[in-house]
């Protein structure tokens, strides 16, 4: 399944669930439609249908809306400290599991 939107274009394989997806046009409203079948189907099938549809659905949001991660530095005993260096394109982390030597890290394009 490929989606596209202004926020890019995504993809899914789905063949390794036996389902079958059909996209059929409202006749009321003309708005498209998912259709999602499958044939012989027990509660385990029930069940990967609906996380088909949950995984097409979150494809949908990232193609409209974007994803956003919000990332949390957590310790037990050495605490991290965490900085943004080079302008906002590296991180630097120092203290990581007691050690003297600071990680940086570069922010991919």
């Amino acid at each position: 399944i490929e989606v596209e939107g202004p926020r890019g274009k995504f993809s899914r394989n789905f063949k390794h669930l036996n389902l079958d997806f059909q996209l059929t046009a409202d006749e009321e409203n003309g708005k498209k439609k998912l259709k999602v079948d499958a044939w012989f189907g027990s509660r385990k099938t029930t069940a990967s249908i609906h996380t088909a549809l949950s995984h097409v659905s979150n494809l949908i949001n990232g193609v409209t809306k974007g994803h956003r991660y919000k990332l949390r530095f957590v310790y037990v005993h050495f605490p991290i400290n965490a900085s943004i260096t080079n302008s906002g394109t590296a991180i630097g982390i120092r203290n990581f599991l007691g050690e003297k030597k600071v990680w940086n890290l570069k922010k991919k394009n």
